[in-house]
C-alpha cells in the first residue's frame, strides 16, 4: 500500500511541476489529482464511519480511528490536496479558514458514554501544494481547568469544530473556532475559543479575548477560552449568525437550583451573545437589540417583543446559513446542536 502510495505521489509531483512550468496550474485541483484522491476518499469513508458508531465494541472504534488517521495523512500528500473537500467523510468536520490559508479537521471517537477523546489537524495552504499538516493532540483529561491558559498543538482542549470566524485587529488576523465536545455521560460541552499564529507560523489556541461578568454558569475570569457545559440531551445553541455578526448562544438555568451541578442545566429559552470590538470578544445579555428584523434567527421568546419593531413578518429559522465555503468546493458545517 506505501509503495503504491508512493509511486502515485511520484508521478502527481512529475504532473505539478509540469502544470506549473506551463503556467496553467493557479489556485485549483488538477484532474489528475482528483482522479487519485478520490478512490483514497472512498477507502476512508468505512473507516471513518466505524469510529464512531456506537454498536461496535470500542476496540474497534479505535482501530478504525488509527486506520482512518493513517489514510487521511496519505490522501493529503497528495499535491494540492488542500482543495479536495472529502465530502462524504460526514462524521469529520472540515472548517476553512475564509481567507483559505488553512483548514481544519476534527472528529471524536468515544470509548464508550463516559469517555470522548477529539482527534485533529491543521492543514495549511501552501504555495507549491505541498503538504504541511500540524497535528493536535487532546489534553482535556490532564488539566483541572481548561479555561486558564494559552495552548498549543500538544496540550490543545479538544473539540470538534463547527465553526470558524475570521476577524482582524491591528492587521493581525484572529480565528475564532466553535466546537463541540461529547464530554461526559452526563454533559455535553460546547467551545468558543481564538486561534492565531505567531510570526513563525506556530498555532496559539486561546487568550484573553472575553470580556464579561463573572457568573455562576461561566468561566471564571480570566477566561481563555469560553465553554458552555450542560445536560447531556439538552438542545443547547452556540452559533454564529452572519447577519447579526454576533456569536449568539443560549441563557442556561438549572433544572433543580442547583447550577453546580452542571448535568441540570437546559436551556431558559433566552439569549446571549457576544460581538467583535477593539480585538475582544465582548458579551451582551440583550444579542437581538438593534437587529435588522427580516430573514434573522429570531428566538420565539422575544418574537412578541420584536414584532413590536416591525410590521414583517418574523422567519424562525435554525438552519445552517451564512457559510463561508472554500475554494473550489463547498464544504458544509456539522451539526451545532
Amino acid at each position: 500500500m506505501k509503495s503504491v502510495i508512493g509511486n502515485i505521489q511520484k508521478t502527481l509531483l512529475l504532473v505539478v511541476m509540469i502544470f506549473c512550468i506551463n503556467g496553467l496550474f493557479a489556485q485549483q485541483l488538477p484532474a489528475v489529482a482528483f482522479n487519485v484522491l478520490k478512490p483514497l476518499e472512498d477507502s476512508l469513508k468505512q473507516a471513518s464511519n466505524d469510529m464512531v458508531n456506537p454498536d461496535d465494541e470500542f476496540i474497534f472504534r479505535f482501530k478504525a480511528d488509527s486506520f482512518f488517521t493513517r489514510g487521511l495523512v496519505n490522501a493529503l500528500k497528495v499535491p494540492y490536496s488542500f482543495y479536495y473537500p472529502f465530502d462524504s467523510l460526514e462524521s469529520v468536520s472540515k472548517v476553512y479558514a475564509p481567507d483559505s490559508s488553512f483548514r481544519i479537521f476534527t472528529w471524536e471517537v468515544m470509548k464508550d458514554f463516559t469517555y470522548y477523546r477529539q482527534k485533529g489537524a491543521i492543514q495549511m495552504n501552501t504555495a507549491d501544494g505541498s503538504l504541511k499538516l500540524i497535528p493536535l493532540f487532546d489534553a482535556s483529561d490532564f488539566t483541572n481547568n481548561p479555561c486558564d491558559s494559552i495552548r498549543g498543538v500538544k496540550n490543545w482542549i479538544g473539540a470538534v469544530y463547527y465553526k470558524l470566524i475570521e476577524k482582524t485587529y491591528n492587521n493581525k488576523k484572529y480565528y475564532t473556532l466553535l466546537g463541540s465536545d461529547g464530554n461526559s455521560s452526563r454533559t455535553r460541552k460546547k467551545w468558543m475559543e481564538v486561534l492565531t499564529f505567531d510570526e513563525k507560523g506556530i498555532p496559539h489556541f486561546g487568550g484573553k479575548y472575553f470580556q464579561y461578568q463573572n457568573d455562576e454558569l461561566k468561566p471564571k475570569q480570566p477566561a481563555y477560552r469560553f465553554c458552555l457545559e450542560f445536560k447531556k440531551d439538552a438542545q443547547v445553541r452556540l452559533s454564529y449568525d452572519q447577519t447579526l455578526d454576533r456569536i449568539i448562544f443560549d441563557h442556561l438555568f438549572s433544572e433543580d437550583m442547583t447550577p453546580e451541578l452542571r448535568y441540570t442545566l437546559v436551556p431558559y429559552g433566552d439569549y446571549e451573545a457576544f460581538f467583535w470590538k477593539n480585538g475582544i470578544w465582548m458579551h451582551t445579555s440583550t444579542p437581538f437589540d438593534g437587529a435588522k428584523i427580516k430573514n434573522d434567527f429570531v428566538p420565539r421568546s422575544l418574537e412578541k417583543e420584536l414584532n413590536k419593531k416591525s410590521a414583517k413578518p418574523l422567519i424562525q429559522s435554525d438552519k445552517k446559513r451564512n457559510q463561508t465555503p472554500p475554494p473550489p468546493d463547498k464544504v458544509n458545517d456539522d451539526n451545532t446542536n
